[in-house]
This record gives structure tokens, sequence and C-alpha cells, in this order.
């Protein structure tokens, strides 16, 4: 009888953990961030890792909102947020009868032309962050991004 009471006991904690568990992810899918709060929380990011004070703080949120349409968002490009694949991912295009992927375009000069305006507004972004940071805090922030830049740019190995 404690055997069965124990087994039951033990598969309503198991599916109620599951559901808790369920509810939480289908949460996080619904979880939208509108621009501001975007633009708040990647201030606060950068205010907390650099030790920004109250005045360098209120000149970055000013410089972020300037620059959010510009600059998209950080963090979910191909590999993810936090080396996540496929979170932040853009969608397969769609395989045809024979499961094979169609040839990406010949023609990438929108792609050059996109890239090209990237750089550009980030080199506009950076240049106006150091006249807000202070000297180490600007090292510190590019040392940061070369560190970024060279894992986005290291192949990952699947297992």
């Amino acid at each position: 009888m404690r055997k069965i009471l124990f087994a039951i006991v033990a598969a309503a904690l198991v599916s109620t953990q599951a559901m808790a568990q369920d509810e939480k992810s289908e949460q996080r899918r619904e979880r939208k961030f509108d621009k501001t709060e975007m633009v708040k929380h990647r201030t606060d990011e950068t205010v907390s890792r650099y030790k920004l004070n109250d005045k360098q703080a209120k000149k970055l949120l000013e410089l972020n909102t300037k620059f959010a349409d510009k600059m998209g968002p950080r963090g979910h490009r191909h590999g993810g947020r936090f080396g996540r694949p496929g979170v932040g991912r853009p969608p397969m295009p769609p395989s045809d009868a024979q499961g094979q992927r169609p040839e990406p375009p010949k023609d990438d000069s929108k792609m050059k032309e996109r890239r090209a305006e990237m750089e550009k507004n980030m080199k506009e972004y950076e240049a106006e962050l150091q006249k807000i940071m202070t000297a180490d805090q600007y090292k510190s922030y590019q040392e940061d991004q070369k560190k970024m830049r060279e894992r986005a740019h290291r192949p990952r190995h699947i297992d």
C-alpha cells in the first residue's frame, strides 16, 4: 500500500513540475519588449558593467534612444543569447520537394550596403560613446567588443 501511495505522490509531483515548466516557457515566448524597454535594459547593463555615473547614464540613455532603430537588437544573433543555438536565428527558407534549400542570391549588393550602413552606424555610436565614457571605461568597452567579435567568428564544434 505504501508503494502505491508513494508512486501516486511521485507521479503527481512530476506532472506538476512539468506543467509549471511548460507555463514558464510559454510566458517567455509571449514576452516581448517594446523599444523603450530594450533601450532602458541596454543602458542599465552598460551602466552597471562600466560603472557609469548618473550624468553618464543620462547621456547614454539619450544615445541609445537615438540609435535604437539604427542598431537593432544585440545579443540575438545567429548563435542566440548565451550561445543557445536557434534563439534569435532567422527562419530558414522552405525546402523544395527533394529537401534542398534554395541557392542564396548571387547579387549580394544589398547585403553589402546593409553591412556598410551598420558599420557606419556603429562607428557613429562608438564616437558618441567615447565622449560619454572616461578613457578607462571606453578602453574596457573596446576590449569587451573585441572579445565578442572573436567569439562570434569562432567556428562552432557540434558533437
